[in-house]
Order: structure tokens, then C-alpha cells, then sequence
């Protein structure tokens, strides 16, 4: 069982089990369910005591000069989550939703936010019969936590508002009822509890960091046609080059992509290179055949890619603490029998992490869009056709018909101006809210949104660049690929077929996109994990 409240849920488990509903046991062990019951238990303590407690018997934010009665506070926790359902723009994805609702469950499975253990089974429950609530993206900044968007999780809870079950659209309710499942009467904090955390802007970014991982290994597959087909200069992966500035996820990369060209019958060796050119001889000058050196979106590539594989390896443990921590406010001590009010639902850790994964993702995305404009134009491809179109004779009578790629690469660079358009820090834009009791903000949510839309860009942009390359592939001849790159090119062709002559792409490329965005090249193994680094010392 993965026990919740323990600290042993990673972004990594969470990203897999957010992919469909919860089928692994996922529960609370004995010291946790006893922590949650102590905490539960000072509460009600506190509120019976008729002392001021934050959102608990006061009002929320500003309001918090008010003090009602404990006979009130159940109520305030069901007027809490209604006057928050103010979202707005899309619908979360399902994916997003099950994620949340499970760092949700880990946060308040800590013991600290007096919230029942029937609040956070109830949360599993639909995880496990795939009831979601229905969650606009749009309304939160960040701190107090993911106020709006968590507030449509709380409803579901309590029977209210718009939900889905097993995919099929119906009111809150009628969800519940359909899986078996009653509602729940919030008990003081309990709605407090479940909104005033980073759990939405976290589903966001552990999703989003996944599919980073995953685009780091396509652009290196990528990389590694763009050589073969561009006739390229494999010595620019040497490890001897990249031990001299021994960047862990540049080492990575450059060991990645020099393992694909492994056998390619298309990539050069220095001396190759070398060779290919011959003497200069008596004339004193002459233009070389073959460059010595490649382009920098090829040359450079694990430099690029690098950035990707460093940034997330401290992205990661940031995203590890956030979910396995009590976000929450306020918190209860069950050991000390004192609450505390702080502001653990700030989202500061997200948002930079987002901003700066979003901007790394987004550079690759404009490496590979590079890679491609060097491909379709025959300038600069040594020997391809223009836009990669099958070779005519000036007789033959399709001879000047096609195109070939010329629209997919005005589709990528698309693509990739848009995802670099969103590199502006979201953690820059606090605003003072709330009657300036919020009057800093993380702006995190937004960051981790807009991070996932860019890595969804990306991988639309390597689709076309994987198709292209592929295409340039078939006109080199495809045996002559490396077995890393010819399984790349296999994968490749069952979405997207030869282009012999001008045609739609848009649904292929989608499909490839599609497969590409869920690990299609990660988990087929065409990019080997676990690859040992030259060691720099």
C-alpha cells in the first residue's frame, strides 16, 4: 500500500496513477490514521474552549476580526467553499483533477489539518470510481493556496456542483450516487482544510515535469537523426568534449545521443570528416565538401537538453517536499495541544520551479525547430531536397507539384513562438488581494499552467520534427540508420507514413504527438535509462 501522510508519495507515483482511476491500494497506515484522529480531536477541543480560531470560529482573510459562534461553524465551512466557486476558462484535465485530489489527500493524511479521516477517504473513494469534479483552471493566485479552483474538489464532497463519473457529465450528487458514494457535512476546518493548499498548481507541475522528462529524451532521439540525416559530425558527443565542462544533465545528454548514432552508417567521425574533404593541395585555398564543424542547434544540442536534465533534477525534489508537506493554515499540534497560524499554503516553491521549467522546455523546443529549418532547406541539409519532397526529373510529370514539409515547418516555428511567447516569470505578477490581507501572492498556478501548455506545444513541434526527419531518413535510405534511430524511425511510422506527395498531415502528426506525450520513446526504450556518466574527475 502507498500510505499517504508518510512522506513516501513522489511526483513520479503521482504522475502515474493520475493517468487513470486509482487501481493500486493507496490508504493510511495505523500512526497515521492516529495522528489524524488526535488532531481531529484538539480541534473540537479548541472550538468547544470558545477561543478565536482562524477560519474556523472567524471570518477568512480580511474578515478574520469577526468571531462567530461554535454552533455556526459547520456552516461558515460550507459558505467558504460556495462564495469561492468564482472560476473560470477551461476545464482542468481529468488528469490534473486526479492529481490534485490525491496531494490533496496526502496533505491532510499529515494529522495537522484537523480534517477527518472520512474527508480523505472519501477523496479516494473517487479516485477509485473515477468521480471528478468539474475544475475551471482560471482563479487562483496562488496564496491562500488554490482558494477557487480547490473549492470545486470541497464541493464534490459535499454533493455540489458538476462532476463526472467515469466520464459521463452530471450533477455532484447524482456522481456520488452513481459510484456508490455519499456526501459528506463538512465539520469545522474541514472546507478550510481542503482549499487553502497548493495541491492544484502541484497536480499541474508534477504532471508537467513529467512530460518534461519525457521531451528531454524525444529532443535527444531527435538530435540524433538531425546527425544522421544532416550527414553530421558524431565527435561533437565525444565525452572527452563534455568531461571538460562536466554539467551532470550535459554529460547525460551528449552519452544519450552518442549512444543512438551507436553503428549509423549516416554519422561521421572527425576523421571522416576530415577525410571527406581531401588536400588543399598547391591551389592554397579551396571550399570544403563537408563542414568541420555542425551548427549549433545540432553541435550544441546536449548543452540545450542539459539545462532541461539539471533543471529538473532540483525541480523534482522541490515538487517531492510540496506534495509531501501540510500546506495548509491554520495548523493543529496534536503533540503540543497548540494551533499555529502561518502560511504554508504560499506557492512560491512551485511557481519558480515552473518558471524556470517552462523556459527550459521552451529552448528546446526552439533547438528543434532549428534542427528542422536546417533539414527542409536544401542550402543547408548537404544533399536533401528542398522541403524533403521525393526527387523528380524535370520531365517527370509531378516535377514541381509538391512542397513536401514547407508547411509543417511554418507549423513548428508556430508552435515554438508561441511556447517561447509564455517564458514570462508568472512569480514576477503578485498582486495585493483581498482587501491587501493577500497582498503577496505566489502567482504559482498560473506558472505551472502555463508550463504544461508548453511542454504540450513542444512535443506537438518534435512530432512534425520527428516526421520530417524521418521523411529525410527515407530519402537517405532508412537501413542506414543506427538501431537506436531505426527504432525512433519504426515508432515514427506508425503514425505518420512516407510523404511521396503532398497531403494532410495535421491527424498523423497529432497521433505521433499524442504517443510521443505519453513515452511512447521513453518507455519503448529507444533512449536507454540509466546510462552512466563519464566520470570528470
Amino acid at each position: 500500500m502507498i500510505a499517504l501522510g508518510t512522506g513516501e508519495l513522489t511526483p513520479a507515483t503521482v504522475a502515474r496513477l493520475s493517468a487513470g482511476p486509482l487501481r493500486e491500494p493507496v490508504g493510511l497506515d495505523t500512526a497515521t490514521a492516529d495522528r489524524i484522529d488526535r488532531a481531529v480531536g484538539l480541534r473540537d477541543r479548541l472550538v468547544a474552549s470558545g477561543q478565536p480560531l482562524y477560519g474556523v470560529t472567524t471570518g477568512f482573510g480580511d474578515r478574520n476580526v469577526g468571531q462567530i459562534s461554535a454552533a455556526k461553524a459547520a456552516e461558515l465551512q460550507h459558505n467558504l467553499v460556495r462564495y469561492h466557486l468564482v472560476g473560470s476558462g477551461p476545464t482542468a484535465a481529468d488528469e490534473v483533477v486526479r492529481a490534485t485530489m490525491l496531494i490533496r489527500a496526502n496533505c491532510l493524511a499529515r494529522g495537522y489539518s484537523g480534517a477527518r479521516r472520512e474527508v480523505i477517504g472519501l477523496l479516494l473513494d473517487c479516485l477509485r470510481h473515477d468521480v471528478l469534479p468539474i475544475v475551471p483552471e482560471r482563479g487562483s493566485v496562488g496564496a491562500s493556496g488554490d482558494l477557487v479552483p480547490l473549492c470545486y474538489l470541497a464541493a464534490l464532497l459535499i454533493g455540489e456542483g458538476t462532476a463526472t463519473h467515469r466520464g459521463e457529465r452530471l450533477p455532484a450528487a447524482d456522481a456520488l450516487a452513481a459510484a456508490g458514494l455519499r456526501p459528506l457535512v463538512l465539520q469545522p476546518k474541514e472546507a478550510l482544510a481542503l482549499i487553502n493548499g497548493t495541491s492544484f498548481m502541484s497536480g499541474f507541475a508534477v504532471l508537467a515535469a513529467a512530460e518534461a522528462r519525457r521531451l528531454a529524451a524525444v529532443a535527444e532521439a531527435c538530435t540524433a537523426l538531425a546527425v544522421e540525416v544532416l550527414l553530421g559530425n558524431r565527435d561533437h558527443y565525444h565525452p572527452v568534449i563534455h568531461r571538460q565542462k562536466p554539467h551532470p544533465g550535459q554529460v547525460r545528454s551528449a552519452a544519450r545521443i552518442r549512444e543512438l548514432l551507436d553503428g549509423s552508417m549516416l554519422a561521421r567521425d572527425q576523421t571522416q570528416v576530415v577525410g571527406a574533404n581531401g588536400e588543399v593541395g598547391e591551389a592554397g585555398y579551396r571550399r570544403l565538401e563537408h563542414p568541420i564543424q555542425d551548427r549549433y542547434s545540432v553541435r550544441c544540442a546536449p548543452h540545450v537538453i542539459g539545462v532541461l536534465h539539471d533543471t529538473l533534477d532540483w525541480v523534482d525534489p522541490w515538487l517531492d517536499t510540496e506534495i509531501n508537506s501540510t500546506n495548509d493554515n491554520p495548523l493543529l499540534d496534536a503533540d503540543t495541544g497548540l494551533i499555529h497560524n502561518g502560511g504554508n499554503f504560499y506557492g512560491g516553491h512551485v511557481g519558480l520551479a515552473m518558471d524556470s521549467l517552462r523556459v527550459a522546455v521552451a529552448s528546446v523546443g526552439d533547438l528543434l525547430d532549428r534542427q528542422l529549418a536546417c533539414v527542409v532547406d536544401e542550402k543547408f541539409s548537404n544533399g536533401l531536397t528542398a522541403g524533403l519532397t521525393v526527387p523528380t526529373a524535370d520531365g517527370d510529370p509531378q516535377a514541381g507539384l509538391h512542397h513536401g514539409f514547407k508547411g509543417a515547418q511554418i507549423a513548428c516555428s508556430a508552435l515554438v513562438a508561441e511556447a517561447l511567447s509564455l517564458g514570462m516569470p508568472a512569480t514576477a505578477f503578485s498582486r495585493s488581494t483581498e482587501a491587501h490581507n493577500q497582498d503577496k501572492v505566489s502567482m504559482a498556478t498560473i506558472g505551472a499552467r502555463s508550463t504544461r501548455v508548453v511542454t504540450g506545444l513542444v512535443f506537438e513541434a518534435a512530432a512534425i520534427q520527428l516526421a520530417a526527419l524521418c521523411q529525410a531518413a527515407d530519402l537517405r535510405g532508412a537501413g542506414l540508420l543506427a538501431p537506436g534511430t531505426a527504432a525512433v524511425h519504426r515508432l515514427v511510422r506508425r503514425h505518420v507514413g512516407f510523404l511521396a506527395a503532398d497531403r494532410r498531415l495535421d491527424v498523423e502528426v497529432a497521433s505521433l504527438a499524442g504517443a510521443l506525450r505519453a513515452g511512447a520513446v521513453e518507455f519503448e526504450g529507444f533512449v536507454p535509462s540509466g546510462i552512466a556518466e563519464e566520470s570528470h574527475v
